[in-house]
Parts: C-alpha cells; sequence; structure tokens
C-alpha cells in the first residue's frame, strides 16, 4: 500500500475558490475543474464554506433554482468541518465517514491549503480501516473496547 499524506495530496494540485457573491453557474465553472468534486468559498482569504457537486445538484437544480441568479451562499455548505494538513489520513477518513460527507477542507493555522475528498483516500485503505472497525466492533465485549483512533 502506497502511503500518503495529506499534504502531498493537496499540495500537488491547484485549489479552486469561489466567493460566497458568485453565482452558481461561476462555481459550476470551477467544479469543472476541480479534480476533487468541491469549491472552497472564501470571503477574503477566510472559509466560510464549500460548494460540492452535490450541493449544486440538490440545493440548486433540484430546487428548480436559476443558476445564474442564485448566489453560492444559498447552496453552500457553511462552516465546514476541517482538518490540520498535518493530520492523518484515517483521521480524515473518520472525520469525513462521522459526518456523512465527501469533503474536507485542509488548514494550516488559519489559512486554506487545499480540500481532501474521500476519492483521495486510497481503497485499499479504505477498506482496511472499514474491515478493522468492523472487528473491533464485533469482536470486542463492551468492556473490552477501547477508544481507538481509526
Amino acid at each position: 500500500m502506497i502511503h500518503q499524506s495529506i499534504a502531498m495530496i493537496v499540495t500537488s494540485r491547484p485549489l479552486q475558490t469561489v466567493s460566497p457573491d458568485a453565482t452558481v453557474r461561476e462555481a459550476c465553472h470551477k467544479l469543472a475543474v476541480a479534480p476533487e468534486g468541491a469549491v472552497a468559498v472564501l470571503d477574503g482569504r477566510e472559509l466560510v464554506g464549500i460548494v460540492s457537486e452535490h450541493d449544486v445538484i440538490a440545493r440548486a437544480i433540484c430546487a428548480d433554482r436559476a443558476t445564474t441568479e442564485t448566489l453560492v451562499a444559498a447552496v453552500m455548505t457553511a462552516d465546514p468541518c476541517t482538518i490540520d494538513v498535518s493530520a492523518s489520513l484515517a483521521e480524515a477518513m473518520k472525520i469525513m465517514t462521522d459526518g456523512d460527507f465527501r469533503h474536507l477542507p485542509v488548514m494550516l493555522g488559519s489559512e486554506l491549503v487545499g480540500i481532501l475528498s474521500m476519492r483521495d483516500i486510497p481503497t485499499q485503505y479504505r477498506l482496511l480501516v472499514e474491515r478493522f472497525a468492523e472487528f473491533r466492533d464485533t469482536a470486542l465485549g463492551p468492556d473490552d473496547r477501547v477508544t481507538m483512533l481509526v
């Protein structure tokens, strides 16, 4: 298995960003070239949200909102969970799995450095972590369980 760090993944590609005052159509142009399927929403240099392909479909297209008139602020996920660039892929996967989302902004202090997608985590690694969690949950009794970071 190839071990990669969050930093290696997110810093190897350009970061796509959009303003909350941009139209959804403008965000879609950025999404079309964002390999991770999401675009960070910045107000100046501050991360205020994230807009994904799913957000556009669910909150704009399916809601019959015109993409040329609807602002990103109306469809984005505001105040998203974030992770530090030095964290492990296991930590990132746990945050995304527990939160039931597929994109995670990556920070270096207060600066956004990238977006990690569940697709960035190698399939073999995801399966290994899932199987370990299944084993832990079924093999250990309630009194034997220990808190582990997966």
